[in-house]
């Protein structure tokens, strides 16, 4: 271990983790105070429309966001360590374009895609306008733009204090609806306003640090100028597109289905345990976002690469065993006295969440080593195949076993996943020898 901790590049993943573990930690505990406040002061009806208003706009934000802040770093982390500014202003012009196009698109179809669906997911039209005020968010929760930019210029210290934003917005808003009892309406604003702030926060970062370093027009946007002078610029953000797009829109569809196929109580018991297996799995969701960024500066063809993603797997499996006990010990107390007696069933079904947790912790170097392999479209293959076992799985575990079989569905989706990226992620490491960083070489103008 002390050998590890000898590794520069290590150390700062891990640094960079810890950053993020700061703010994500108090963002966890402010988001589960709005949850918990939410859910006592709606009634399990309410509380679940409101996560499935929620989950809405997430979902068809999630289908049509492109990963532009992989594309950044997997551009603009090399052109910086030249020093070739012109080829970063290329980057991030193109990823803003992008960011501008989807999120607007998304928007459009959202909001006419909206009062189709809105009975068979059981909003009802009561509560049509307010879902359809919240896929005006839809623009700016696509963005990865200034995610990407904080991430290439290693300012994890500010996406840190980022991450509060959200959740501090949140439980304010949720503790004023609470104590003045303004109900339904007061929860789905106050969820709006939130997210729209926590947005609007890291694009003023981002222009900030741009400021700073003085980098001038890099958020002028364009798309096919920039993507000419960046090989394999679409192929990129078309097939990580494709790829996110499928597992970011697990959570929020996943709801939907619930909701759809039981309740929207049961959609709220899901979310509630989803909510928790999501906070238990953060150590290596920020392991993941410092560690890309790194081994993007590395030579893929060495072994370093690759051992700093072992040796990331085994810490983050090791904390995810003790995550497992601390829920398996106080997740029930803590569920009862957060949200109330009537929602402990949502206990029983993060138990069986859990049984996937370490593997999906020590999984989470898999789909990095991909993309620094340039084997982006090997992990599109294995996250829609993933996806597809799980969709098909939750409709039929939900009819066999209710609420049950979506935590079942739920396990096997994790487990598919894991192994669909294992596979190609070996034969990437065997052939490692062959591969090379032509595609951060930027086509001269």
């Amino acid at each position: 271990m002390k050998r590890w901790f000898a590794d520069g590049v290590f150390r700062t993943i891990v640094r960079n983790a810890a950053y993020l573990a700061t703010g994500k930690l108090g963002g966890a505990l402010l988001g589960l105070l709005a949850l918990a406040l939410a859910g006592r002061g709606m009634s399990p009806a309410m509380f679940g429309t409101l996560i499935l208003i929620h989950s809405y706009a997430n979902g068809v934000g999630a289908v049509v966001k492109f990963q532009t802040w992989q594309f950044i770093v997997r551009y603009g982390a090399p052109a910086l360590e030249r020093g070739d500014i012109a080829t970063l202003r290329d980057v991030t012009g193109f990823a803003f374009g992008l960011d501008l196009a989807s999120g607007l698109l998304g928007m459009v179809c959202g909001l006419a895609v909206l009062p189709c669906v809105s009975d068979w997911f059981g909003l009802g039209a009561d509560h049509l306008g307010l879902a359809m005020l919240y896929c005006t968010l839809i623009p700016t929760m696509t963005a990865a733009t200034p995610t990407g930019i904080l991430r290439v210029f290693d300012r994890f210290d500010q996406i840190a204090w980022q991450q509060l934003v959200t959740p501090l917005v949140r439980g304010i808003g949720a503790t004023i609806s609470y104590v003045a009892d303004l109900g339904f309406t007061g929860f789905v604003l106050t969820w709006y306003l939130a997210d729209l702030s926590g947005d609007l926060c890291l694009w003023a970062m981002s222009v900030r640090e741009l400021r700073r370093r003085e980098v001038k027009g890099a958020l002028k946007p364009g798309l096919f100028r920039p993507a000419r002078k960046l090989p394999r610029a679409w192929s990129f953000v078309w097939t990580t597109n494709a790829a996110h797009s499928i597992w970011a829109a697990w959570g929020p569809v996943s709801n939907l289905i619930v909701g759809a196929l039981l309740s929207p109580a049961a959609a709220g018991l899901f979310k509630i345990a989803a909510t928790f297996f999501d906070s238990a799995s953060k150590p290596a969701e920020l392991m993941s976002r410092s560690f890309y960024p790194e081994i993007m500066r590395l030579d893929p063809s060495s072994r370093h690469p690759w051992q700093l993603a072992v040796r990331s797997a085994l810490i983050s499996g090791a904390i995810a065993i003790v995550v497992l006990l601390l829920v398996m010990v106080g997740g029930e107390p803590v569920i009862a006295l957060t949200f109330g007696k009537r929602y402990v069933e949502a206990y029983d079904l993060l138990q069986l969440m859990t049984l996937s947790l370490v593997m999906a912790m020590a999984a989470f170097p898999l789909e990095s080593l991909l993309y620094m392999a340039g084997r982006e479209r090997s992990a599109l293959v294995a996250e829609g195949t993933a996806a597809l076992g799980y969709a098909v799985l939750l409709f039929v575990a939900i009819h066999a076993y209710d609420l049950w079989g979506a935590g079942l569905a739920y396990v096997a989706g994790v487990c598919l996943k894991t192994l669909f990226m294992l596979v190609p992620t070996a034969l990437a490491y065997r052939n490692r020898n062959n591969l090379t960083h032509e595609t951060h070489v930027a086509v001269p103008a």
